[in-house]
Order: structure tokens, then C-alpha cells, then sequence
């Protein structure tokens, strides 16, 4: 998506969407000073100051050096932080490819352009878990 303005004048920027087990991040780029913000909230504050989060979320901006070359604004919704974190990288790391196709090598290389296709398994019926069985007894 081309960087235009839309009726209310408000930026639409460069747009990716991220997924990770339960979790939806929709990112949307903009050029600015490389501010991190989900759900209206700053991006630090949301994440609880973990700078495990921000490094995942920051990770595919920071390998092309472009940590402060645009504003991020992310919706998420669904799962924990950990699998949110992970959303927002892979739709950071495909809104770049729809800025400059030859990101696409350098990510790709990296792993960042993979989706976890990881989800929780379903409990199955007469078990305890997914795949955990009862104690078993012989008398």
C-alpha cells in the first residue's frame, strides 16, 4: 500500500498483518522517529518494559537498520504477550517487504518472513490433557 492520506488526513502508511497461535497484529508503518505504539498505548508500557518483547518486536527494523525511520501502530488482539510480540514482528517484517522488495532477501535469510504455525492441540476426549492419559491401574 502506497504512503497516502485518507479523508481524515491521517497517514495510512505501509500495512502487514502478523499472526501467532491465537494472536493478530495488524502493523501499519509510518515515516516518523520510530515509535512503538499497540492498542493506543506506548508500545514499552503495553509489552510490561520487557526487553525481551521489544527486541522481538523491534528485531526485523534493528537487522535493516531502520529502528528509527518509522512510526509503528499496532492492533492486536488475542493470545499472551509472548505470541503477540511474535505477531507483530512477522507483520512488521512483511510491512517492510511492501516498502522495499529487496528486504524480502535480508528477512527472509533471517527467518522472520515464517509464520509459528504452532497452535495449541485440542483435548481429545477419555484424556487428561491432549495427549496425557489417566494413571493407569492395573487392579
Amino acid at each position: 500500500m502506497e504512503n497516502t492520506t485518507t479523508a481524515k488526513n491521517i497517514p495510512v502508511g505501509y500495512l502487514g498483518t502478523g499472526r501467532r497461535k491465537t494472536s493478530i497484529a495488524r502493523i501499519r508503518l509510518i515515516p516518523g522517529s520510530g515509535k512503538l505504539i499497540i492498542n493506543g498505548i506506548s508500545g514499552e508500557s503495553y509489552l510490561q518494559f520487557s526487553a525481551n518483547y521489544l527486541r522481538i518486536s523491534y528485531s526485523p527494523l534493528n537487522i535493516l537498520g531502520l529502528s528509527k525511520e518509522y512510526d509503528i501502530h499496532v492492533k492486536t488482539e488475542g493470545g499472551g504477550l509472548t505470541g503477540q510480540a511474535d505477531a507483530i514482528r512477522l507483520g512488521i517484517a512483511r510491512a517492510l517487504c511492501t516498502i522495499n522488495p529487496e528486504n524480502r532477501i535480508t528477512l527472509k535469510s533471517e527467518g522472520f518472513l515464517t509464520r509459528d504455525s504452532r497452535v495449541k492441540e485440542r483435548k481429545k476426549y477419555g484424556l487428561r490433557k491432549a495427549r496425557k492419559a489417566p494413571q493407569y491401574s492395573k487392579r
